[in-house]
């Protein structure tokens, strides 16, 4: 699932080491999150819209639109 987790995170001068500690997951999640190998659970996905303050809509391209 194409996002934008890699923009947002680079904005703020977050390592992939410190946005997994701020949503709870693993640095090579956040990796395989940024290089679209791995789509995030509902739950993950909703902690990385709130995290970052925008709708998950924003974050996710929908693969059905």
């Amino acid at each position: 699932m194409k996002n934008r987790l890699r923009e947002l995170r680079s904005a703020r001068g977050w390592t992939q080491e410190e946005l997994g500690r701020r949503l709870g997951v693993s640095r090579q999640a956040v990796i395989a999150l940024e290089s679209d190998k791995h789509d995030p659970s509902l739950d993950l996905a909703y902690r990385i819209a709130a995290l970052f303050g925008e709708p998950v809509e924003a974050i996710f391209e929908n693969p059905h639109a």
